[in-house]
């Protein structure tokens, strides 16, 4: 890094970058040849004034096996030895991630995550790159985000036409945990060398006032994103409602010895950061927002998390992105303290997946962006992050995205459903997912197997671990 820039509790991270580039996908052609990689290193160099000497990528389950279960493709294999030994060749150390959200069609066409099966194959899948490049790649990451496949698609209903099914939806999530736990267990019964984890989309927030009601409204979100998933993963357990009711274990997709599959130690544990919330109780939306307003705040997306007992508003008198995200440099810091709050040692080490501050409004003509400001507030945030990392908090790896990654998600959701669009724009108007727009993801449903699924109502914490407070 350059002088100055890299706060001392950082010295010792692994610097790396998240890309959705799959080295088994054929070549582009080329004028277009490693646009991606150069894209991101030029951003990274302006930015943070280095390049780094590690780059992770997605193997690419789809080209890899397109034509079923104990298939492989021999050319798509040859293109993943090849970009491996590249990087070792050229001083890189390889990460490789299994699955960057999509299946392999004749995967989905069977269930996709609904169906338990498929984390039997993404279990065999994991075995054989162990095999074959266990000996070359230093970091494991299963999945890049356990939420969107799963949560986001099968229970809401966000990427595609009749895709979320509500409370119907959730042993996907059980699976693709299912899926984690026994990819760790094969890859290193494989004798793959790397250290071995997965990735987990990180929410954190703020209240939008005071009233204690809202805070349970903060509560609810966390449970609904962080403790769905790391509940299991790390307490060996499902999440309990406050009626003790598991919403996943009510679904009658969990048997036994699951659990502790899904708890199989990991060498450590991705967060995918994106942007903080400002979160109220649905009641206090008119306390919040001028009468004007509250009936627009009230969109979709409300309507459905409303039924989980919270709702997003956007900050007060906070600058925001162009495409919406608060710009809040402790907001990271505040986040990561609480899930170590929440979880104290049992979290493994943590590599912090930082979408960075990629604002279309900071890039020039040239593709080029404001380095000075993006510069100024990616040191902000990582001087928060540093005094939790002073704090004990085991911070192992820090990514930063490129400027361009992601910009669907970032413009299509993000901006629209945080609702932080400033006043003097016209609302950005992307495509409605239909289920939420004529009986809302999670409206009343019967759980397969007969009888109504379980109330989803506020959670208790988690037993806590050590304390560390946020800067």
């Amino acid at each position: 890094m350059s002088d100055g820039f890299l706060h001392e509790s950082f010295r010792g991270v692994d610097w790396g970058v998240a890309t959705a580039d799959a080295i088994a996908a054929p070549a582009p052609p080329l004028p277009e040849r490693g646009g991606h990689f150069r894209q991101w290193t030029d951003d990274i160099r302006h930015v943070v004034g280095a390049t780094t000497e590690s780059h992770r990528m997605v193997a690419g389950w789809q080209q890899l096996q397109p034509d079923g279960p104990g298939t492989w493709d021999r050319d798509a294999l040859d293109r993943c030895d090849r970009a491996l030994d590249f990087m070792l060749e050229n001083g890189v150390r390889p990460s490789l991630t299994l699955l960057h959200r999509s299946l392999p069609p004749w995967l989905d066409a069977s269930g996709g995550w609904l169906a338990r099966d498929t984390a039997e194959h993404f279990a065999a899948y994991a075995a054989e790159m162990g095999r074959r490049f266990g000996d070359r790649v230093e970091r494991w990451i299963t999945s890049t985000d356990l939420a969107g496949p799963t949560l986001a698609d099968h229970v809401a209903g966000m990427y595609g036409p009749g895709g979320g099914i509500g409370r119907a939806g959730l042993p996907a999530v059980h699976h693709i945990l299912l899926a984690n736990g026994l990819a760790v267990r094969a890859l290193r019964a494989a004798g793959a060398s790397g250290r071995i984890g997965t990735t987990v989309t990180l929410v954190g927030g703020y209240t939008a006032t005071d009233d204690p009601f809202d805070r349970l409204a903060l509560e609810r979100l966390e449970s609904w994103t962080n403790r769905l998933f790391l509940d299991p993963m790390l307490l060996g357990e499902h999440m309990v409602t406050e009626d003790d009711v598991s919403p996943v274990e009510a679904t009658g997709c969990v048997r036994p010895g699951d659990l502790e599959i899904i708890a199989t130690a990991q060498d450590l544990l991705g967060l995918s950061w994106h942007t903080p919330f400002r979160v109220t109780a649905p009641e206090n939306l008119p306390r919040v927002l001028p009468t004007t307003k509250c009936l627009s705040a009230l969109n979709e997306v409300n309507r459905l998390l409303a039924r989980l007992g919270f709702a997003i508003v956007p900050f007060d008198d906070v600058e925001t992105t162009a495409y919406g995200w608060p710009i809040l440099p402790e907001a990271l810091a505040d986040a990561v303290a609480g899930l170590h709050e929440l979880y104290g040692d049992l979290l493994p080490p943590l590599s912090v997946i930082d979408n960075g501050m990629g604002d279309l409004d900071l890039v020039d003509e040239t593709g080029h962006s404001d380095d000075t400001r993006r510069r100024t507030l990616l040191r902000a945030r990582l001087s928060w992050l540093a005094q939790v990392v002073s704090c004990g908090v085991n911070v192992c790896a820090y990514e930063y995205w490129s400027v361009l990654d992601n910009l669907e998600a970032k413009f299509r959701y993000t901006r629209l459903y945080s609702m932080a669009v400033p006043d003097h724009e016209p609302p950005p108007r992307p495509p409605m997912p239909s289920d939420w727009m004529h009986r809302g993801a999670f409206a009343d449903a019967v759980v397969p197997g007969g009888g109504p699924a379980a109330g989803l109502t506020l959670v208790p914490a988690a037993p806590r671990g050590q304390s560390v407070g946020a800067p």
